[in-house]
């Protein structure tokens, strides 16, 4: 199971930065991330469609729109 989540939805500029975050960040602390789309389940959409890209780390959410580099390293090292 992969710590980090994406959430977003295709052709999201947000989106595309988060997961540019993600995957550096990730790769350094050698963590699996996911990418799900808001357009594929209709629960996600409900809860997040106003805050994509959000990103969970084990499980919770952790940022929305914009993801802090330092703050992800520290989630995800501490």
């Amino acid at each position: 199971m992969a710590r980090v989540e994406i959430i977003g939805k295709p052709d999201c500029h947000l989106c595309a930065d988060a997961e540019v975050v993600v995957a550096g960040v990730c790769a350094e602390v050698g963590a699996d991330y996911l990418v799900r789309s808001i357009l594929d389940d209709p629960a996600l959409a409900d809860r997040y469609w106003e805050q994509i890209p959000v990103v969970l780390v084990d499980g919770r959410q952790h940022d929305f729109w914009r993801v802090d580099p330092v703050r992800l390293r520290a989630a995800l090292t501490s």
